[in-house]
């Protein structure tokens, strides 16, 4: 193939990517500039720098600190706990199951079911006059106020996993089946036990797709803001306030500045998340081969 080839491809890939880039860009890329540099600005329309100013306001806000340590508390927990019961989801049912292909429908339905109508199921279950409290009252237990109480972080995660387990075990299942056969009859030959072939050959190539699942993870984790919004309103039990809930709250105040700012440092949490993730996947590679 010449080069004259290879540049006409690249110019027609150009081309067709073009429309996405420039859509990207006005939409995405521009608007998310311009919101850094309203962080470093005061809070008057076209307002003079001030540095950092708004940035340290922030993070000596008991607010925005409460809901930092929240969000990431959310995804501390969630995503590790969605990564394992996914992954273990998908090497059983990687296997000659009866009912395998039921059980992959029932755990994808979520994916096709509204936000809306998830929640108004978990807010039945969890209401102070719902169900899982009716159930508790004729046994004999004191009803408990869910979404008032520490209990509130666990609901909204066992969400967040329910909604999001059947993506997850389905990007699973297909690294799964790309991993050739041949690799676990030599080891089974070889006297290789199960636990050394998860480790050393499973888990090893199953590693491009682990990440991905862990990067689309960390991502939704911090999209949850719909399902916390629509369960518990604007202003939440503590244990609820997400970094979207301030900067939700911010937006109605028109405090554009600590808006800004908020958004600035929550893309930058996950950058660093990111860029954290991306050196462990190195690592275990080079310790794994």
């Amino acid at each position: 193939m010449n080069k004259g080839h290879l540049r006409g491809d690249g110019m027609a890939a150009a081309i067709f990517l073009a429309p996405s880039l420039i859509g990207f860009s006005m939409f995405y890329l521009l608007p998310f500039l311009l919101g850094v540099y309203e962080s470093f600005t005061d809070g008057t329309l076209g307002g003079p720098l001030v540095g950092f100013e708004n940035y340290a306001e922030l993070l000596h806000s008991g607010s925005f600190r409460k809901a930092a340590q929240n969000t990431f508390l959310f995804t501390g927990i969630g995503v590790p706990l969605l990564i394992a019961l996914s992954l273990t989801l998908a090497v059983l049912l990687n296997k000659a199951l009866y009912f395998r292909g039921w059980i992959r429908t029932s755990i994808m339905l979520p994916l096709v079911v509204p936000v809306v109508s998830v929640v108004t199921v978990w807010q039945i279950l969890f209401d102070w006059n719902g169900s899982l409290n009716a159930w508790a009252h004729q046994i004999g237990l004191a009803r408990v106020d869910w979404m008032q109480s520490d209990w509130s972080m666990g609901i909204l995660v066992v969400m967040y996993i329910w909604k999001n387990i059947g993506y997850n075990m389905i990007l699973f299942l297909a690294g799964l089946q790309a991993i050739p056969k041949d690799y676990y009859e030599t080891a089974s030959l070889e006297g290789a036990g199960r636990l050394y072939q998860f480790r050393h050959i499973t888990l090893v190539y199953l590693t491009p797709a682990m990440f991905f699942v862990f990067l689309i993870s960390i991502i939704n984790s911090f999209k949850v803001f719909r399902e916390a919004y629509l369960l518990a309103g604007d202003y939440p039990y503590d244990r609820l306030y997400m970094l979207q809930h301030y900067m939700n709250n911010m937006f109605f105040t028109l405090n554009v500045q600590k808006l800004t700012a908020a958004a600035t440092l929550m893309v930058g949490g996950i950058l660093v998340l990111v860029a954290g993730l991306l050196r462990a996947e190195r690592q275990f590679r080079t310790f794994t081969e």
